[in-house]
């Protein structure tokens, strides 16, 4: 761009640079506008090292309103149809990124995530975005002709600014929630921030007894008196026990309702399955059978091949059988209570772990305040929003990043060129 020409764009201040903020900086800056973008940490990024293990799972194939959450729950679809799965395949393979497929999830082909965060740096450099780290935004000043943007020792000058910094997740990466006061004091409304996609802590003792352990279970939450209960969410997969509770992706899943319902004081419990591939034959029969064929084995043995010793012994243990019993006297009252303890498994939820933990938040800006279509605010005109920052969350498989581009790129493209 020459100085005419630069003179005549848009200025456009990015404030965070995660990777909603770095796709909206890129895509505004393709657009023609002068980007400026402000990360309050050392480097721009840092939550894309840690995501998918470290490999960057960065979207996924199956992509439909189920996977999002939202106070407005058509919203996050919206926004994403605007910039798909197949266009965000498009501008990644247009950066150098080769991408891969496993059951629907993409990754890079390289399996590792500083490959994405640098081909994003790369981009900004070679559009011409201004990177600043270690900046701290102290306000931002709507004005008759844009905003002013104050920081520690200066102020900036923008005719649009899109927050994208982050939520309170992970803040270790840089999500403090310094963005949720941006955005109040520019006149909106923030459904309070929640840990999601995070472990539960749960009310028994017992869990030290299997913390380590790792099963295949149905995981099913409800909230209120036994009786009243209604279901909140369920999932199923690999579950691992700790010793303070459960985690695990479909633990994971189902973490952000149990967030909100505890946050609104009331009871939580998880029912867990831990049989829930069982065809055919009923749980009870399946006991029943197995009794007869190890019926001169101990109580003890009973498990052995079929759970690990630790979760075995604490079956016995809950439904109250002596481990020194023959298997084969394995009837009645006895068969059903161990029916019920594996197959309908209750734990009571104390909490969540703190969003230090969590790898996203429920809540955020009021999505209802914001257009869909471009990602302005409704509230303050020439303000954009993309990101974590809204009151969106995705379930586990790339979601959530794929989250991060959709509304980065229709952020960054309107707020350089709103008048199309």
């Amino acid at each position: 761009m020459d100085k005419k020409a630069a003179d005549k764009a848009r200025r456009v201040v990015v404030v965070g640079g995660g990777a909603s903020g770095m796709t909206a900086a890129i895509t505004a800056a393709r657009n023609g506008a002068r980007v400026t973008v402000l990360e309050h940490t050392d480097r721009v990024g840092k939550k894309i090292l840690v995501t998918g293990n470290g490999r960057c799972n960065f979207s996924n194939l199956r992509m439909d309103g189920g996977c999002y959450r939202s106070g407005v729950p058509e919203f996050p679809m919206r926004v994403i149809r605007s910039f798909d799965v197949a266009r965000t395949l498009e501008f990644f393979r247009a950066l150098g990124i080769v991408p891969v497929e496993k059951n629907g999830y993409l990754y890079p082909a390289s399996g590792q995530a500083n490959s994405v965060l640098d081909v994003l740096r790369q981009a900004l450099e070679s559009e011409g975005a201004v990177v600043r780290t270690g900046v701290k935004v102290l306000g931002i000043i709507p004005g008759k002709k844009g905003f002013l943007v104050k920081l520690e020792g200066e102020e900036l000058r923008a005719d649009a600014v899109i927050l994208a910094a982050g939520s309170k997740a992970a803040p270790k990466t840089g999500s403090d929630g310094s963005g949720y006061l941006l955005a109040k004091e520019l006149g909106h409304h923030i459904i309070k921030p929640l840990p999601a996609l995070v472990q539960l802590r749960c009310r028994e003792t017992f869990w030290k007894r299997v913390s380590g352990v790792r099963v295949q279970a149905a995981v099913r939450l409800y909230s209120g008196e036994r009786g009243e209960e209604r279901l909140l969410a369920e999932d199923t997969g690999e579950v691992q026990m700790t010793d303070y509770g459960i985690s695990g992706i479909p633990v994971f899943q189902v973490s952000r309702f149990a967030a909100r319902e505890l946050d609104r004081k009331r009871k939580v419990a998880c029912e867990l399955d831990f049989w829930p591939q069982a065809d055919g034959i009923s749980l009870e029969e399946m006991l029943s059978e197995r009794a007869g064929l190890l019926a001169g084995k101990p109580m003890s043995e009973f498990f052995t091949g079929w759970f690990h010793r630790k979760l075995g012994d604490l079956f016995l243990f809950l439904a109250d059988i002596p481990r020194d019993m023959p298997a084969g006297k394995l009837r009645g009252g006895e068969l059903r209570r161990l029916t019920r303890t594996i197959g309908h498994f209750r734990t009571e939820i104390a909490q969540t772990n703190s969003f230090d933990q969590a790898q996203v938040c429920s809540g955020g800006v009021d999505v209802s305040e914001i257009d869909p279509d471009t990602m302005e605010s409704r509230i303050c005109p020439g303000l954009w929003f993309s990101g974590e920052i809204a009151d969106v969350d995705g379930i586990c498989g790339g979601y959530n990043l794929q989250w991060a581009w959709s509304s980065g790129y229709i952020a960054g493209f309107h707020a350089a060129a709103p008048e199309l």
